[in-house]
Order: C-alpha cells, then structure tokens, then sequence
C-alpha cells in the first residue's frame, strides 16, 4: 500500500515542502531514499523503539520510504514523525484521510514522545503558501510556527497524541497568536539603557549619530572606559523593529536554532558579539549543509566585534563583501544559498597593546613602531567601510558620582526615528536604499552638497590633518545625518566641522 505525507526542507531562509512516500510490499529490509543524510537513515530504529512503546508493531515486510523531489538534500531527525505515520498507514494500523492535509514534522524519542526542531516559521510559511490545512508539531515550537496566520498549527506531545489526532479519538485546538498584539505589546522592551551611562556624551552623541544614519563605527579607548558597556545600549537607540523587519530576523534566528522552545516573533534588535576566535565560516555562514553566520543573526540589528585587531586577518577580510552587499552568498556545488545581512558593525579597540597610547594619565609603555603594527593589523579596505572613528576617554570620578540622572535610550532614540524619516523620505524611490550609510558615491555629490565655506573647510581639514581620500565621502555622508538629527535640509560648516572629528584613523601621525 502506497501512503503519503508531507514534510520540509529548509534551505538558507526559505523551506520547501518535501512528499514522503511509503510502500509497505512483500520482502524484507527498510529503505529510505532521496538523498537522506544519516540522521533520517538512522530514523528507523527511532521509529521502531517509538511504535512497540506504544503499542504498535513495526512491519517484518519491506518498507521503502521515498523522499521526493529525489535530487533536493534532505537533513535532520525532524522527519521521524511523517516517515513514523506513513509506516502505520501503509501497513493500515493508522486509519484516516487527512494526512495529505498537513505538513507534519518532529524528533521522536524512543518512548514516542516529540523533540522539538529548528526551522519552524519558514516551514510555516511555506506550508501556508502551498495551501495545506494545518502544521503538526511539537509543542515546544508551536509558539514559533503560530506567527503564521491562517494556517491550523497542532502542537503534539508525542506521537500517539497525533495518531489520536487523525483518528478522530482527540479534539486538538489549533493553537491561535495575535500577532500584530504580541508585537505591539513587546517590541522595544530593552534591558539595557543609556541612562544608566555616566559621562561619555561624546560617545553617545556619536552612537546616535550612528543609529540615526545606519554607519558603522567603530571606538578607540583604554581598557575600561565603556566601550563594550556603550556598544550593548545602542540597540535600544536604533528605530523601532516593523513587522517584516522582525518576521525576517525571526526567519533566520529559527533555521539557526537560535530561538530556543516557546518563542515566538522577536521584537528586538538583535545584538551579537562573537568572541575574537571565530571562524570564517562561523562569522559568515557556511558548512555542508549552509547555515547562518554571526553577520546574519544581526541582520537588522548590531555586530560589535570587541577587541577588533585580536580577530584573525581572514575573518576581518571575508566581511568587506557582505558589508557592501548587505547580504551574504555561499555557494556549493549543487546549491547557492543567500543569507540576508544588513547590520551595523560596532567595532571596539585599544590604541595599543598595553591599551594606553594617548592615556590622559597611564603613561604607554609599548615601543617606538609597536603602535602602527597594532593598528595595522585591521586593514585599510576595513576601515574604509567604517565611517565614525570615535576616541573614548576614561570616566572621571566627578562624572561616576553624578546624581543628575542621564538622557534614557527613548530620548535619543525618538531623535533618531525623526532622522530616519526624513531618510525614508529622500530614498523613497530607492528600494536597496534607506540610510545615508547606504549611499553610493555619486548619490553623495547629488544628496551631500555643501557650500564655498564648508568646501574651504574641509579642504583645510584634508591638508593639515592629512586625511585619505577615502575620508571624502564618509565625512559628507556623515556631515548629512548630523544636519538631518538637527533637522536642516542645508549642511552646514558646524555639521561638517562634527563629521571631521570621527575620522581618528586616517589622520595621518595619529599612531605616533
């Protein structure tokens, strides 16, 4: 007897639904075909410890399991719960008609009871696309796949709860989310708070810069001036998630399995911080079957490299790409799979190895040239894609002892949106553009032009402070995100003047 049910394959961000055919005959043996991994060929004795457990046989016939389209990788344990239903249909111990009407996926353990797995809302997604009636899955990721509106999502326990299920002996409710209330009731919700920050408004007047244009930055300072404390608030500044923007990062969170059980839409800002000793492939994405790198689990959100020279030169090098493109491609042999990736880089450094180089107190102790090699280990073509360079001085005690309390993140963060706005304005006619980061080149002379007086500015500025040329554009886009904080459509020589000032590294002398 010929039976089938449907399953998922996740592939990069999007999930493609998988027809799991099973054919109980005459002979001996269990096979699974279509380019199953071993994780799906060692299902059998899974299925088998699950089915005597509870109370069924496992067929002592052949059993052929055919996973259709043949030529497309199929990985993973999610698919012991179809292949489980398919096994007890074909040798008519399951008795309904409705299989074909949903995807079904989940681990099973070896008492029948359900894992949860990774991938869900893509899956979801699809399976709502495609026109199938409902979702069977653990419950551990029903919260996840109930994002998904119209489509019947029924969380099981265990197999023997979705045998009932078909069979008509148990009535499960299709679990139902108000998305759009689960939105609006959690999004912004932010442990982390720049007034809880003493002094450093330098710093934070740059960071809102940051936010409010999309650059990149990165900060110079001594050990223990703030630089990580002030990178992990700068979510909190950033515009308020909208609901694609969350519905794609949730995407990517869930095929990572980054999510963890009962979640549901994330509605902050992500914020990864990899630590210094990370691989290519963990930082980008990659691996025989592709996943998501660090760069994509910020897509919308915020990369901070601390202590960036410690990272390996490979590492720094293979972000020049996706920090342009805003998205990242992996390609393999039968597969080109491409991971969203626009995020902020917010980089951390000190000034040089023993981290007191231009200290106002602590004198440095490296030795003459040590500071340039430090310095030289991020590279140029890096840098360059870094608008702010912003040098952190240490607190002092009178400002650590301030009673008077500092700006809270929704201060800033209300400045930010109006910035962001006039932004959206400017590029309506731009899909790929919604920031004066994102800007090319010839977009900068048209949107960044300034007068005679700010032009002899920043001449004077490029000649005796020795800036590259690649200074150029990143002091007029940043020179356009000041003037649109302050909500001028004119630049003017003090919105210039500002923009100068955050390009620490490419004045020429300033490492000794």
């Amino acid at each position: 007897m010929l039976t089938k049910t449907y399953g998922s394959a996740v592939q990069g961000v999007n999930a493609n639904t998988i027809t799991i055919e099973v054919v109980v005959s005459q002979g001996t043996l269990f096979y699974v075909v279509g380019l199953a991994d071993n994780a799906i060929k060692e299902s059998q004795q899974r299925i088998e410890s699950a089915l005597k457990f509870r109370g069924y046989r496992m067929p002592r016939t052949k059993v052929v399991v055919n996973m259709a389209p043949a030529d497309v990788r199929k990985e993973g344990s999610a698919y012991d719960l179809p292949i489980a239903l398919g096994i007890l249909h074909a040798s008519q111990q399951l008795n309904t008609e409705r299989l074909g009407e949903y995807i079904i996926m989940g681990e099973l353990a070896l008492d029948g009871s359900l894992r949860p797995i990774r991938g869900v809302l893509p899956i979801a997604i699809q399976a709502r696309k495609e026109g199938f009636k409902g979702f069977i899955l653990p419950r551990e990721n029903a919260q996840e796949a109930a994002i998904v509106n119209n489509l019947d999502v029924i969380p099981v326990d265990s197999m023997q709860q979705a045998i009932d299920f078909f069979e008509g002996r148990e009535e499960i409710a299709p679990l139902r989310i108000d998305t759009r209330d689960v939105f609006q009731h959690t999004v912004n919700q932010y442990t982390a708070d720049f007034a809880d920050v003493q002094g450093q408004e330098n710093i934070k007047r740059a960071l809102e810069i940051a936010a409010a244009g999309g650059h990149n930055a990165i900060m110079i300072g001594p050990p223990g001036a703030g630089k990580t404390m002030l990178a992990k608030r700068l979510p909190s500044i950033l515009p308020l998630l909208s609901m694609q923007e969350a519905l794609e990062t949730t995407k990517i969170h869930s095929v990572a399995g980054k999510l963890g059980t009962n979640a549901s839409l994330l509605t902050t800002r992500p914020f990864r911080a990899p630590h210094h000793t990370i691989s290519d492939v963990a930082l980008v994405g990659g691996g025989s079957n592709p996943q998501p790198g660090e760069i994509s689990l910020s897509h919308n959100g915020v990369l901070f490299l601390d202590e960036l020279p410690e990272f390996k030169r490979t590492v720094l090098e293979v972000m020049r790409q996706p920090l342009e493109e805003r998205r990242v491609t992996i390609s393999r042999a039968k597969v080109s799979i491409e991971f969203p990736a626009n995020f902020m880089l917010i980089a951390s450094m000190n000034p040089c190895p023993c981290g007191y180089y231009n200290h106002p107190e602590k004198e440095c102790v490296c030795g003459p040239g040590v500071v340039q090699r430090y310095l030289n280990k991020v590279s140029g073509p890096l840098l360059d894609r870094i608008d702010l360079h912003v040098e952190v001085t240490p607190v002092t005690f009178d400002q650590m002892t301030e009673t008077r309390k500092s700006e809270s993140s929704a201060d800033i963060q209300q400045r930010v949106e109006k910035a962001r706005a006039v932004q959206s304005d400017r590029f309506k006619d731009f899909s790929d553009i919604h920031s004066n980061a994102m800007m090319p080149s010839q977009m900068v002379k048209d949107i960044c032009q300034i007068n005679t007086a700010g032009r002899a500015l920043l001449k004077t500025a490029m000649e005796r402070l020795g800036l590259s040329a690649r200074a150029y554009d990143r002091i007029l886009k940043v020179a356009r995100t000041i003037a649109d904080l302050a909500g001028t459509e004119e630049i003017r020589i003090e919105h210039l003047a500002e923009a100068i000032q955050y390009r620490s590294l490419d004045r020429e002398g300033w490492a000794g």
